[in-house]
């Protein structure tokens, strides 16, 4: 993908016959990318933050690279929630989300005991499922996949709602959806609270956010496998924005530790270390100091890569570092210290 993928226009999902695989057909289009409109991917998110029925929804080949990281074993006789707009037809494979076409395809290879997905009947209808919302039930027989759609009286399909926190509660093992920006500090909170395992979609920015820092400092959240550069929106446009999968699935030999440059202070190149106005040590570009004991400042790099996981902590839990340069504001950071 280049800068310019507003360029791209999604124009259907269909199956390849040979492949069993849905695929992503794509065509140009001359309308300008955000980019250069003068919107960068963090600022894309920020936007989506603040705007009611914000809605990203994630590609296929973004859910199927995420999720073939994690041993199969944890989905065996599992029941996995999709309650974020997860669409659900037998007919027209461009009215499921990419979430729940993995998990049907692959409902057998898992070892899955059911899927529950549900419709959201708001302002904007992707999957062109109408404006009633629902919760579909899948399950797997020996005569093949059984869907049951069931629409009951007042239901809008919320994560929210008693509806979709009954199930979440009383039948969901292991959620996994890509939650509405705009909503996502309300949804972490429930979806962390609830003690079930996730796996999900989330703003590239929250571990040095301050809403979320108290879930990555006391280990109840951290990064999943991958980031997420591509997004579409209502009108099928791949919209470049700075998203990343989040999880308490537990990952071990985490392929991104490589990126990590723990050494000693001494040996950080100098354009990768710095001291603030209030003389606190700001390092960059994964660098990480072994040899201090001192609090020193990063950015959400190293908490993506695993840093917390390799005898770190984050000291404080309430706010985020804003770092301030000869008078001048950077970055959002946060204060690691080793352990």
């Amino acid at each position: 993908m280049t800068s310019k993928s507003h360029e791209l226009f999604v124009e259907e999902i269909f199956i390849k016959p040979e492949e069993n695989k849905p695929v992503v057909k794509i065509v140009k289009k001359t309308t300008p990318s955000l980019k250069e409109r003068g919107l960068s991917p963090k600022a894309i998110m920020e936007k989506a933050k603040k705007v009611e029925n914000d809605e990203f929804y994630t590609l296929y080949e973004d859910v199927e690279k995420e999720i073939s990281m994690y041993d199969k074993s944890i989905w065996k006789d599992k029941t996995v929630f999709c309650n974020c707009d997860d669409a659900i037809d037998n007919d027209d494979n461009r009215k499921n989300s990419a979430f729940a076409l993995y998990f049907r395809k692959h409902f057998k290879e898992l070892g899955l005991k059911k899927l529950i997905c549900t419709h959201y009947a708001g302002k904007v209808d992707l999957f062109n499922q109408g404006s009633k919302a629902y919760v579909a039930y899948i399950s797997c027989t020996t005569d093949g996949e059984k869907i049951y759609k069931d629409y009951p009286k007042g239901y809008d399909g919320s994560f929210d709602h008693p509806l979709s926190l009954k199930i979440l509660h009383e039948e969901a093992d292991i959620v996994c959806t890509n939650p509405p920006f705009s909503r996502a500090i309300d949804y972490w909170e429930i979806i962390v609270k609830s003690g079930k395992k996730f796996i999900i979609v989330s703003n590239i920015a929250n571990p040095v956010t301050k809403a979320y820092i108290p879930y990555f400092k006391n280990s109840r959240v951290w990064a999943g496998y991958n980031r997420v550069d591509y997004f579409l929106n209502p009108k099928r446009q791949l919209t470049d924005a700075a998203g990343h999968w989040y999880t308490n699935i537990p990952i071990e030999n985490r392929p991104k530790y490589e990126l990590l440059k723990i050494m000693p202070l001494k040996d950080i190149p100098e354009k990768y270390k710095k001291y603030d106005d209030s003389k606190t040590l700001l390092v960059d570009n994964c660098y990480i100091p072994n040899n201090i004991k001192k609090p020193f400042a990063v950015s959400a790099r190293p908490i993506l890569n695993g840093v917390l996981e390799k005898e770190y902590k984050i000291i404080e839990e309430n706010e985020s570092y804003i770092a301030v340069v000869n008078g001048k504001e950077c970055f959002r950071r946060v204060l690691v210290q080793k352990t």
